[in-house]
């Protein structure tokens, strides 16, 4: 039996079930599913990142305006639709740590770049080291960037609750189900399920995050660009280490042109702590065991080779980092070392339990470049979000309206309204904070 459907959403992410829940609201008459691999949403990446809402003081305010507008509204919306469904949300900000001159000059450009996102002087202070200590007395830096306007939450519970919320409006999940193959019958997209189901849509939507480049790829757009994956691995904090700080602890960035993240020390939502993540090159979205990497790496391995990415695994630079980030993976003491230079009590030897760990897919274009953005595809009966990565969660809500907002002017579709009330928001008023 054939089900036929005027909108699917591919993924089932924060942001694919943010756009359900926006347009179910939106256009009532519409029959609208969302198709999700895992056997609950935000399974992978939208639930094992560090669970932060953060403010916008890592985006430059030019080239990533969206993006910075996207966190500056999301953490607004989450903090609102946490008190609609009492869940819960920890104002309990972040310190990103300078460990040198270089260091502080980064932290110069943040405190400017948030600034002109939006943030006022009380969400966000410079200080050093000296007034860092009265605050933090174990952190050892040379300069600081206190960001008082950052969360934590559960990004997993807040997902299901607009799933719920989804649901509601009438949305169908089909969850537990992989999309095995896409083609176009009489202007419509035939999707396969799990090898043998199919259904039908007018219009498709492609939210999936590690497999959003496959899925266009399969529908014949984005051929210039390929993906890379990243692990990024968590080790757990002994209870002693719990009043370590009081806020999470970012440290700045050595080579903000590539996805190594130099790990943190996070405070997460329940009051845990954990160090994490790094980033270690996989050969699938699903790359959490050797299993699922050994199947995958030879058509990985010929999908690089065939595109732009084949410059970067050649590059000098990304060859180190990569091995540096494998042997960060292979030694748990090699990892808390980095988080020891800001946080020297910290003993690796107390450090036993590995956390959850998660995978982060990046876009390369064809000339071998990382793609600091989000892509966005135009298709005729189809559209693509690429490379959605942070802050993805944070702006996720606002992010989704921004993507019907583009349908409905595109002309791809039309909703029905777009002055509805979204749950404690008025979509067009959404609109106008975007500028849109």
């Amino acid at each position: 039996m054939v089900h036929d459907f005027d909108i699917v959403i591919i993924g089932g992410g924060i942001l694919g079930t943010s756009i359900s829940y926006f347009l179910s609201q939106l256009n009532k008459s519409k029959k609208i599913a969302v198709v999700e691999q895992a056997h609950s949403v935000a399974f992978h990446t939208s639930g094992r990142n560090t669970g932060k809402v953060h403010a916008p003081y890592l985006y430059n305010p030019e080239k990533k305006k969206l993006f910075a507008k996207a966190a500056f509204h999301g953490y607004e919306m989450w903090e609102e639709y946490s008190k609609l469904r009492d869940l819960p949300f920890k104002k309990d900000g972040v310190i990103e740590v300078a460990l040198d001159k270089k260091g502080t000059a980064v932290l110069e450009k943040y405190l400017k770049w948030g600034k002109q996102n939006g943030l006022e002087d009380k969400d966000i202070k410079l200080m050093d080291n000296v007034e860092l200590k009265k605050i933090e007395p174990e952190i050892k830096c040379e300069s600081a960037l206190y960001v008082y306007k950052d969360g934590s939450v559960d990004y997993s519970v807040f997902t299901n609750s607009v799933m719920k919320d989804s649901k509601a409006n009438g949305t169908n999940f089909i969850l537990d189900t992989k999309v095995t193959k896409i083609k176009k019958e009489n202007n419509k997209w035939a999707i396969t399920l799990n090898g043998e189901h199919e259904i039908c849509t007018k219009f498709l939507i492609n939210a999936a995050g590690g497999e959003a480049i496959n899925i266009a790829h399969d529908v014949g757009v984005a051929k210039k660009f390929t993906d890379v994956h990243f692990r990024g691995e968590y080790w757990r904090a002994p209870k002693e280490y719990h009043d370590l700080t009081k806020t999470s602890v970012y440290s700045v960035p050595e080579f903000p042109d590539y996805p190594f993240l130099d790990p943190h020390w996070i405070i997460r939502i329940d009051g845990s702590c954990e160090i994490g993540p790094n980033a270690v090159p996989v050969f699938s979205p699903y790359g959490y065991n050797k299993s699922e990497n050994i199947k995958e790496f030879i058509p990985k391995i010929l999908e690089m080779l065939g595109s732009g990415a084949r410059k970067a695994i050649f590059d000098k630079q990304f060859q180190e980092l990569a091995i540096n980030e494998i042997q960060s993976s292979m030694s748990k003491t090699t990892m808390v070392n980095r988080v020891k230079r800001f946080l020297p009590k910290i003993d690796p030897d107390k450090i036993t339990e590995k956390g959850t760990a998660g995978i982060r897919s990046s876009v390369i274009d064809d000339d071998g470049k990382f793609v600091s953005d989000v892509i966005l595809v135009d298709d005729e009966t189809s559209f693509h979000i690429l490379n959605y990565n942070s802050p993805g969660a944070t702006g996720a809500l606002p992010f989704a309206v921004h993507i019907i907002n583009h349908l409905n002017k595109t002309g791809l579709f039309e909703s029905e309204t777009v002055d509805a009330q979204c749950g404690p928001w008025n979509f067009s008023q959404i609109l106008e904070k975007l500028g849109e």
